[in-house]
């Protein structure tokens, strides 16, 4: 497991357990991923910026960003930044990349930003972010006939989790739910949430932890199969992440969000994805 931080990651912030109706009922929100390499290209400007728009996204990440049955990159991220871009007049790039390389390449230059449910708490040095616009937890999902209806009956059980993962930097040392990834009798990472629901479903896990959307995405109509616990592991918040350097291109992007926003597109393109986890609740950037 490389010890740099990474995929969402999410140190030694509160994470209390929030239940199912008490997430949908969050009105807003406020407003670690491996240090920034040094950059070889200038960060944007606002001013200066003209396009293209290379949005890096990992594309096993629905419903934030993935590949659709027809081959194309698609998503909620994916569809927000195409509106963005749209009314800028911006080429769209939406890039699929390996999140490991995610911030070399940022700096660099390869790709404008990193939008695809990015966690910002624990990552405010390392990146020019927008404001949150999005809230997401950590949940566990277990096998329906598994008898596991609390945190707490998850002790002695084998959990998985995406390598380099929110979740798991809660559930390990100096995270906020140490204590509770101690008492499992194992705790595995795997490369794709794909594969660990296809494990869990085998009985090769009693649980994953994993990002709200994606275990609902994940779930669907299978509810016979998988059970998400009412307990959350955490809350955190979801923010578009530019170089350094860049704050006023990062402005500028929240700032046609908040027009999306006012205009309704946003709540449309949420109700698009309300069947896979997206809910215009869990919208938090600031009215203009």
């Amino acid at each position: 497991m490389n010890s740099s931080l990474g995929r969402r990651q999410f140190l030694n912030i509160a994470g209390g357990a929030l239940s199912a109706s008490a997430f949908l009922a969050l009105a807003g929100c406020g407003s670690s991923g491996a240090g920034s390499s040094t950059s070889s290209a200038a960060p944007a400007s606002s001013a200066t910026f003209a396009g293209p728009f290379v949005l890096g996204f990992d594309q096993e990440f629905p419903p934030y960003g993935y590949i659709g049955d027809d081959g194309n990159p698609t998503g909620f991220d994916i569809d927000l930044a195409t509106a963005v871009c749209e009314m800028e007049g911006w080429e769209f790039k939406p890039t699929p990349i390996n999140w490991d390389s995610k911030d070399a390449m940022l700096n660099s230059g390869q790709i404008t930003c990193i939008w695809n449910g990015l966690t910002i708490e624990g990552r405010e040095k390392d990146y020019a972010f927008t404001d949150a616009y999005m809230e997401n937890r950590q949940v566990v999902v277990v096998r329906s006939d598994s008898g596991i209806t609390s945190l707490a009956d998850l002790a002695g059980k084998n959990v998985v989790t995406q390598t380099d993962s929110a979740a798991y930097y809660l559930l390990v040392d100096g995270g906020a739910q140490a204590d509770l990834g101690a008492s499992f009798a194992k705790l595995d990472t795997i490369g794709d949430y794909n594969t660990g629901f296809m494990m869990l479903g085998q009985g090769s896990y009693d649980a994953i932890a994993v990002d709200y959307p994606v275990a609902v995405f994940n779930i669907g109509d299978k509810t016979d199969e998988y059970a998400m616990l009412d307990e959350s592991l955490n809350s955190e918040h979801f923010g578009i992440g530019f170089a350094l350097g860049s704050e006023a291109l990062a402005a500028k992007v929240e700032a046609d969000l908040q027009k999306l926003d006012a205009e309704g597109k946003v709540e449309e393109i949420c109700n698009k994805y309300a069947g896979q986890g997206v809910s215009y609740t869990a919208w938090c950037l600031p009215k203009a």
